[in-house]
């Protein structure tokens, strides 16, 4: 049966808040902790954490994999892109370039072959290159206090991205920089929290939305935002989104305590079994291992959703 939930916490620090996670080329999870890059093995949920080489208060956020076989990484206070080696843990971090007092938040990797993040209090978005660290920042297009959060790899050679604040969803053209960004008249309901995004099944472009507790989609071609909110619990604070192996989006409800499956169709199931109360889960993704793995930011450690059919 799906929804079957493991935690793991074993070899992580207390009140480390853990908060986004994502594969690694090492067949591993990575995630970002207060002051740590954490790693965890699928097959154990065996933990190991990393310091040496952050700056201190630099407190790591957003996580991906690079092109170039690292892990890349957000330092929203610190106001820095970060780098670990999987095979080492060496950490190194960039920081030339980005506008004081940015907040760097999401990051992914881009068509292009560079590392794409968003600075949530800049208001801009910024291109990292792995060869070299130069950073490149785009803001023209965007609307002032929009809050850029999270972004993500779209079709067609398009990175897509949500504006917390400014309640947009934004689509952003790596080879020109051009912005363009869908709102209310699109269809996305006034206050409701863009917040994590991904590219679906569908070909669409999925998001949570925070405030709002609706699940969105919006559909690249046109901009047109469908929201889903039926069978979701009041309240329940929608924030990672991640697409399983089973075909269907997987989100966590941070203030439900519970993992959220939506398919296609925006048909939405909840889980909790498994889930320790008061928990907070965040970030999700999905596994190696054909599994849902999951940060919970409050209860200090990391789950794992378990699909039909798989371990």
């Amino acid at each position: 049966m799906p929804g079957v939930v493991t935690e793991y916490g074993v070899g992580m620090t207390p009140g480390s808040f853990p908060e986004i996670i994502a594969g690694g080329p090492d067949g591993n999870l990575w995630f970002t902790e207060y002051g740590r890059i954490g790693k965890v093995v699928p097959a154990t949920g065996g933990i190991t954490e990393y310091s040496a080489g952050l700056s201190l208060g630099g407190i790591p956020g957003a996580i991906t994999a690079g092109p170039d076989g690292n892990m890349w990484f957000t330092e929203a206070f610190g106001d820095r892109i970060g780098r670990i080696v999987p095979a080492t843990g060496a950490i190194t971090e960039y920081a030339t370039g980005l506008t004081p007092n940015g907040y760097p938040l999401g990051i992914t990797a881009g068509p292009d072959g560079n590392l794409w993040f968003t600075q949530g209090q800049g208001d801009r978005i910024g291109r990292i290159m792995p060869s070299t660290g130069a950073i490149t920042e785009y803001f023209s297009g965007l609307t002032p206090g929009g809050g850029p959060a999270y972004i993500a790899a779209g079709p067609a050679g398009t990175l897509w991205f949500t504006e917390y604040k400014g309640n947009r969803i934004g689509r952003i053209v790596p080879s020109t920089g051009a912005i363009t960004e869908f709102s209310a008249c699109d269809g996305l309901s006034p206050d409701s929290g863009p917040t994590s995004i991904t590219a679906g099944p569908d070909g669409n472009m999925w998001f949570t939305e925070y405030d709002g507790n609706r699940i969105g989609k919006i559909a690249p071609s046109t901009g047109a935002i469908t929201e889903y909110s039926t069978g979701l619990t009041p309240n329940s604070s929608p924030a990672g989104i991640a697409v399983g192996s089973d075909g269907n989006l997987w989100f966590t409800e941070f203030n439900g305590n519970r993992v959220g499956r939506i398919t296609p169709l925006g048909v939405i199931t909840e889980y909790s079994t498994g889930l320790t109360a008061g928990c907070g889960p965040f970030g999700i993704t999905a596994g190696p291992d054909g599994n849902l793995w999951f940060m919970e930011y409050d209860g200090n450690r990391v789950g794992k959703i378990v699909l039909t059919g798989t371990a």
